[in-house]
């Protein structure tokens, strides 16, 4: 019963965007964050213009109502299918010194800005970003009421996982692979043991610490790192770089 309900909510062409198509033009974009509550890795985001003309892929829904194996399947077929796709993402520096919000809306802007192809309209999940800097439409639930913002939901995800797979093999300690940043049981357990890499979110993880009232204290070098001033600017090593300040350039896998 629960999988016949799961499939009925599958998504199709919505109402948002063929009010947008009559309102704006045909190529409509979607975005999508992913990543805002990590300890660690980087705040991403995804644009995709879909055809217009073409059916809604099947399949296609909010990426956390999907499975891994599900999503990296049609993340494949979107990225066949789109118009145009857009990533986007904001740096662990960049989320400590501006903040989550802001940095995710860099984010979305990265992303729109690297579509190949200018849309008519931009749909957006969540409330309306007055710093966007694009026209759009915000639709709370948009990525599991939209299309198009699902599609972006999808890519989004399926790509930070990978990059965050990635960094894993250069931090095995923390376990990416596995909790893709999140604050996991086992993720702060390793973090008490080796302290903060290079990809934490230093304001997360103290911020975390006290809202969660630990019983454990943190080491004393893990709250010296999460409460030292970050500099204005950061020397960046390209290698981590490549993988953490720009998701574009990640490099692609199909398993």
């Amino acid at each position: 019963m629960a999988a016949g309900r799961r499939r009925a909510s599958r998504k199709r062409w919505s109402p948002f965007e063929r009010e947008a198509r009559g309102g704006h033009g045909p190529l409509i974009a979607g975005i999508d964050e992913v990543g805002r509550g990590p300890l660690a890795g980087p705040v991403g985001a995804c644009a995709v213009i879909m055809p217009p003309e073409s059916k809604a892929i099947g399949g296609v829904d909010d990426s956390k109502a999907l499975s891994a194996a599900e999503r990296v399947r049609l993340a494949a077929k979107i990225r066949e299918r789109a118009v145009a796709v857009g990533l986007g993402a904001a740096s662990v520096r960049e989320i400590d010194r501006v903040n989550i919000y802001h940095a995710t809306v860099l984010a979305m802007r990265r992303a729109l800005g690297r579509l190949a192809t200018t849309p008519d309209h931009v749909l957006v999940d969540g409330k309306e970003i007055r710093t966007l800097a694009v026209p759009h439409t915000a639709i709370v639930g948009g990525d599991r009421r939209c299309y198009s913002i699902a599609c972006a939901s999808i890519l989004a995800k399926v790509t930070r996982d990978r990059l965050m797979v990635a960094l894993a093999r250069r931090y095995p300690d923390y376990h990416w692979d596995r909790n893709v940043g999140y604050g996991t049981p086992e993720h702060w357990s390793r973090l008490f043991a080796h302290g903060l890499s290079p990809h934490h979110r230093h304001s997360f993880v103290k911020a975390r610490q006290l809202s969660l009232d630990l019983e454990a204290e943190l080491p004393e070098q893990v709250i010296a790192d999460a409460v030292t001033p970050i500099p204005a600017i950061v020397p960046i090593d390209r290698d981590d770089s490549d993988l953490s300040d720009d998701l574009p350039y990640l490099p692609e896998q199909t398993t």
